[in-house]
């Protein structure tokens, strides 16, 4: 198992069943200790050979002192937070599987043709406010303007068009009547 999903799962597996945030390993590799980024966590519970969407949260850009803390905080926030389902049952346990997203800084977008959602994930946010100023870097739905995120290479998601349409919805966004600020970012993704 790849260390990064294998960090979400203990992190998961440890809160579930003790309540406790683990500290991150001693003996994980260096670049868990020294790298900052924004980091995604998605957890799937197989149901019959089919993977169900059981929780994702993370950060677009890094809030905390490494990457090994940002997957530790956002994989038990996938667990226990996202709004669209209830925590995670210790029962649920062996039928988890975790995809972790490590992001790479997010770049301003100015004409729609230059996003791919096969290539690129998506902010798209309202408000006056843009990178590198934000006061809001937390993708956590609390944020003082709308914002609405989608990673890239998600299954029936095959234009820009469809990616924006998406991003503007999970933001509660109507790109017809807000003006609108666009950024795409790459990935590292880990299953």
């Amino acid at each position: 198992m790849n260390p990064y999903v294998s960090l979400a799962k203990l992190a998961v597996e440890n809160y579930i069943k003790d309540g406790k945030i683990i500290d991150p390993p001693e003996d994980f590799p260096k670049e868990f200790f020294e790298r900052k980024a924004g980091v995604f966590v998605t957890i799937y519970k197989i149901q019959d050979t089919k993977y169900e969407l059981r929780g994702c949260i993370g950060t677009y850009l890094p809030v905390r002192q490494n990457i090994a803390e940002e997957i530790i905080h956002n994989a038990v926030a996938a667990a226990c937070e996202d709004y669209r389902f209830g925590p995670v049952r210790k029962e649920e346990l062996p039928s988890l599987v975790y995809t972790v997203y490590i992001l790479n800084s997010p770049e301003p977008v100015k004409d729609i043709k230059e996003l791919d959602p096969k290539k690129f994930g998506i902010i798209i946010k309202t408000g006056p406010f843009t990178f590198p100023n934000e006061p809001d870097v937390v993708f956590n739905g609390k944020a003082p303007y709308k914002t609405g995120l989608l990673l890239p290479d998600l299954d029936g998601v095959d234009t820009a068009e469809q990616q924006l349409n998406i991003a503007c919805l999970k933001g509660g966004i109507d790109s017809t009547a807000e003006k609108i600020f666009i950024y795409r970012f790459t990935v590292e993704k880990y299953q």
